[in-house]
């Protein structure tokens, strides 16, 4: 099993004990796992692994929530200063979105994260925000 599964695993746990009743705990994952790549290694493995891993842990800290957001490609600045080239060549994949939306931001990522947090009917839940790219790349 991966360290980084391990780890949140224990994160896991230790939080629960200090969540207040009807608090949840959620998760940040990516889309990566969808698909394995040379270019993403092992870690589309793990990635793969967090959603069973969630829903496993919603379980057994029931009756806190748990849930995860898997993020796909989000427009940051930090992303343009690591990988300018990214949308900038022909056919990025910002222009490929079913949802037609040019890029999902941090801003769309926060209300997500806020609507899975004060939506009391959700757990064990994956919950993917990347304008529909994992059904067209």
């Amino acid at each position: 099993m991966s360290d980084h599964v391990i780890l949140g695993l224990e994160v896991a746990r230790n939080a629960a004990a200090k969540m207040r009743p009807g608090g949840t705990l959620l998760l940040m994952g990516g889309t990566g796992g969808r698909r394995v790549s040379r270019e993403l290694g092992i870690a589309s493995a793990a990635t793969a692994a967090l959603p069973p891993f969630v829903a496993a842990l919603a379980l057994e800290l029931a009756p806190g929530r748990v849930n995860l957001i898997a993020a796909g490609f989000v427009d940051t600045p930090c992303r343009h200063r690591t990988s300018p080239a990214r949308d900038s060549r022909p056919g990025a994949r910002s222009c490929k979105r079913p949802c037609r939306s040019a890029r999902v931001g941090p801003a769309d990522v926060a209300a997500l994260a806020v609507h899975i947090m004060t939506n009391t009917a959700l757990t064990g839940g994956t919950y993917d925000i990347d304008g529909g790219q994992q059904f067209v790349t």
